[in-house]
């Protein structure tokens, strides 16, 4: 799979509707057992903003929102404070170097292949009554996806996009999720929902995509503004198709999985 170039401009354009997840998830996460003053981790902070709003619900958490977009941590700079920073780090290998009250993870995972294994760290990190809160989406079966990973397999592009998108098995089960969460002194919830964002402007799906799930092939064409150009007007005329435009806007579905695993604040004997 190709490493994404990302634009955070492009990111924030849908930068409501993609938060609206986090807002769910946060309503979820109990209070942290150092309040009024937690260490909080954003692992695949981005550019920011939802860092923001760990900050807005514990306005004195230490906060470090970690990624590994160059872009995206130089627009995340604009929400530091001396409270909040930002660093890079691989969620593939991140391994926490101190106690937090909070990791989160929002629509990063599904971007990490393996993430799971990467779950006995991350829960052993917490302090006790920590918790370690995450969001990817579920929409791997969905017509943005299905018809990226057919146009890129097709005789036209294969040779240069073939292989390089994700498949549904990019994220877990929710099942899944439940059973890698839970352990001893480890409680999990986990749930789905699944968002019908009303999206404005032309071309409106393609426009959410080139922010997201089509940065692999815009970064694989990125030499190539003609042959970017072919595969965006292959694609877009067929999101036309699957995704009309309405007297209301352009009606998008979008399936999310949820996991809240919860630490026990005594130690297990």
């Amino acid at each position: 799979m190709t490493t994404p170039i990302w634009d955070p401009q492009q990111y924030l354009r849908h930068a409501d509707h993609r938060t609206r997840p986090f807002h769910d998830l946060l309503a979820r996460i109990p209070e942290p057992p150092a309040v009024p003053a937690p260490r909080i981790a954003d692992l695949g902070c981005g550019a920011g903003n939802v860092t923001a709003l760990l900050a807005d619900r514990w306005p004195g958490a230490r906060i470090t929102g970690y990624d590994n977009s160059p872009q995206m941590l130089e627009r995340a700079q604009a929400h530091a404070t001396p409270l909040m920073d930002f660093a890079e780090a691989d969620a593939t290998t991140w391994t926490p170097q101190e106690p937090f009250d909070v990791i989160v993870s929002n629509a990063l995972l599904q971007w990490v292949p393996g993430h799971a294994d990467r779950f006995p760290a991350w829960l052993d990190a917490l302090t006790p009554g920590g918790t370690f809160a995450l969001q990817v989406p579920g929409n791997f079966d969905q017509p943005t996806h299905v018809l990226m990973r057919e146009l890129a397999d097709s005789p036209r592009w294969r040779s240069r996009l073939g292989g390089i998108l994700r498949h549904g098995d990019a994220v877990l089960t929710p099942a899944a999720y439940l059973d890698r969460l839970t352990a001893p002194g480890i409680t999990a919830d986990v749930w789905e929902t699944t968002y019908l964002h009303l999206l404005q402007g032309e071309d409106a799906a393609l426009d959410w995509v080139k922010g997201t799930g089509l940065r692999p092939v815009l970064t694989a064409l990125a030499d190539d503004p003609q042959a970017r150009d072919a595969f965006l007007a292959e694609y877009r005329d067929a999101l036309r198709t699957a995704y009309p435009k309405g007297p209301h806007g352009t009606v998008f579905p979008f399936r999310r999985i949820f996991a809240v695993a919860h630490k026990s604040r005594r130690e297990n004997r």
